[in-house]
């Protein structure tokens, strides 16, 4: 048996259909973007990539391909042994490498060679990530997006999760990003993912949603922390229906310190992460902020970055960029704990499980700016 080739779009259509998706590029290519689900079986690690690279263009083809497949036999072995003893004969994996070349070949060839059905994309993730973009600029004009607007510490984020609890199509872009969209919203100790795997998560999460059920969304900036929303994206989620989520402001201020309570803790990385406020701020807005933290007021600096930096641009800033903001939806929170949010998605639901009205043309959207 030999292995099958598929082109990019088709795989990408039928992905679900593979009981799995191998990878067999580098560790570090695997991190910087990946087909989503897919497991990493590299045939060369890094340093062995590098390595062959180095015999290639130093001594010569001949060498390189010598010392490359004596380090790829080993490398499959390996992965034999540590993934394929106990799947079946009926278990069909989609493969591919960078290019749809020698990498995935060796690896689809043996375990063509041993029974499985196997099929490698032709092209490989340089032929799938073209493939995906392309559905991705494509998926949000299929979707009706019902955006939750809201002041920063309304509790927009948890509205999301109790909106998914109960059975709502959600995406959640900070969730994808791993950050809170704010020049605070990196939590200590974490990483964003590159912006390939970002679209690569949105991708799959879009590709996901059934287009006849709406889908709530945050509203969100154009970037979220050092990640874009794609531009097609950004243009549904503001022709989308708005609903404005209210809360008072004793209320937001507990909740923004639940919320982040890992950075409070750390009053020398909150210091520091002000610094960037101090541009659009000033530089005697920031010193008071820093110095409410440094001696422990957290609640009173809080409230204030709320009042002074986050609460002046929102009327006029959801105005401008999303289309059906001043007709919003308003809805009240009457609690911040887990049943009030509940409530509230019953509530939501309820408000927006009707038909959408047709969509209006996209050259009245405002220029997002």
């Amino acid at each position: 048996m030999n292995p099958r080739s598929i082109d990019a779009d088709a795989a990408l259509q039928a992905l679900s259909t593979y009981s799995a998706v191998i990878d067999v590029r580098t560790p570090s290519e695997f991190a910087l973007d990946h087909v989503p689900g897919a497991q990493n079986w590299p045939v060369l690690d890094d340093t062995q990539r590098a390595e062959i690279g180095t015999l290639y263009a130093q001594v010569d083809p001949f060498t390189a391909n010598k010392r490359g497949a004596a380090l790829i036999a080993r490398n499959i072995a390996h992965h034999l042994d540590t993934h394929t003893a106990a799947l079946p004969k009926s278990w069909s994996p989609l493969v591919y490498c960078w290019r749809g070349g020698n990498r995935s070949g060796a690896l689809a060839h043996i375990l063509a060679r041993i029974g499985f059905s196997v099929t490698v994309v032709q092209g490989g993730y340089r032929a799938l990530r073209r493939a995906l973009r392309a559905q991705l600029a494509q998926l949000p004009a299929t979707l009706q997006f019902h955006v939750v607007c809201g002041r920063t510490g309304c509790g927009k984020s948890r509205l999301l999760h109790a909106l998914h609890e109960a059975g709502a199509q959600v995406l959640d872009l900070e969730a994808l990003a791993q950050h809170r969209g704010s020049v605070l919203g990196l939590e200590p100790g974490t990483q964003q993912p590159s912006q390939k795997l970002f679209e690569s998560r949105l991708w799959a999460a879009l590709r996901g949603f059934d287009p006849q059920r709406p889908v709530y969304v945050e509203a969100e900036s154009k970037k979220i922390g050092a990640l874009q929303v794609p531009d097609p994206l950004m243009l549904q989620m503001r022709l989308g229906r708005c609903l404005a989520l209210e809360l008072d402001l004793p209320l937001r201020v507990q909740l923004l310190l639940r919320d982040y309570a890992a950075l409070g803790a750390d009053r020398e990385l909150l210091q520091q992460r002000l610094h960037a406020l101090r541009e659009l701020r000033g530089a005697q807005a920031v010193s008071r902020w820093q110095q409410l933290v440094a001696a422990g007021r957290l609640e009173t600096f809080t409230a204030e970055i709320l009042q002074q930096h986050y609460d002046p641009s929102y009327q006029r800033s959801m105005s401008r960029n999303f289309l059906h903001f001043d007709g919003a939806l308003r809805l009240r929170l009457d609690g911040i704990d887990a049943p009030s949010f509940a409530r509230a998605a019953q509530c939501v639901l309820a408000l927006t499980q009707q038909p959408a009205s047709a969509r209006p043309q996209t050259d009245r959207v405002a220029d997002p700016g």
